[in-house]
């Protein structure tokens, strides 16, 4: 995993919006108040200064269009559980901020969001005045996220790497009958001579003593 770039300006971050565009024609009054509610959002953004890259409405091909307009978050009004769900695995590989409003307080549906990767759950709608305030928490979250995530995988890799210089010792002490610390000075050398890590050493000669069976 690559180290965490913070993201510095908020202002400038591209924004991709999931949520109802218009209410179609004929809807009841509770899809044309969620469209009303998605309107609003949107206007509380742009008036608040931020750059939208993109609206679209729940059943676009979400996945397709996040790899191709590569936003720096992502709003998802949820009035579908599938859209956000999308939007989720859609992040997996190349994570970004999840932010999602909703006007369900259901609170299995906002841990399970939590879990997934959403940065911030709001409930009850947003007002233009709490825009600001609601991006700047849910990036920090997700940059502290994303910081944890490095250093676990860190601590990760240098036990990996532990484990493969133990086991190369254990081989060379085995075959050339010498102490630990011989077999360590040994790797030493070796990395040196050749100008690689200790594990890479360690591993290339795991490889050919396996090949060598």
């Amino acid at each position: 995993m690559t180290p965490v770039t913070p993201m510095t300006d908020s202002k400038k971050l591209k924004i991709v919006v999931v949520n109802s565009l218009v209410a179609p024609e004929g809807a009841d009054e509770a899809a044309q108040e969620q469209a009303e509610r998605a309107r609003a959002l949107r206007i509380g953004l742009l008036e608040s200064g931020y750059n939208i890259l993109a609206a679209l409405p729940p059943d676009a091909d979400l996945a397709r269009q996040i790899a191709q307009l590569q936003p720096d978050v992502i709003i998802v009004d949820a009035q579908s559980d599938a859209a956000l769900k999308e939007v989720v695995a859609a992040t997996a590989s190349d994570r970004r901020p999840i932010v999602c409003f909703t006007e369900d307080g259901d609170k299995s549906k906002m841990h399970a969001a939590i879990e997934a990767g959403v940065s911030a759950y709001v409930v009850a709608g947003l007002s233009a005045e709490r825009v600001t305030a609601v991006l700047d928490v849910a990036i920090a979250r997700f940059e502290f996220d994303q910081k944890l995530r490095h250093e676990l995988s860190e601590v990760k890799l240098k036990l990996a790497e532990r484990k493969i210089i133990e086991r190369a010792k254990g081989f060379l002490m085995e075959r050339h009958h010498c102490s630990e610390d011989e077999s360590y000075r040994k790797l030493r050398r070796l990395a040196m001579d050749k100008n690689l890590k200790l594990s890479e050493v360690a591993q290339r000669m795991l490889d050919v003593a396996d090949l060598l069976g």
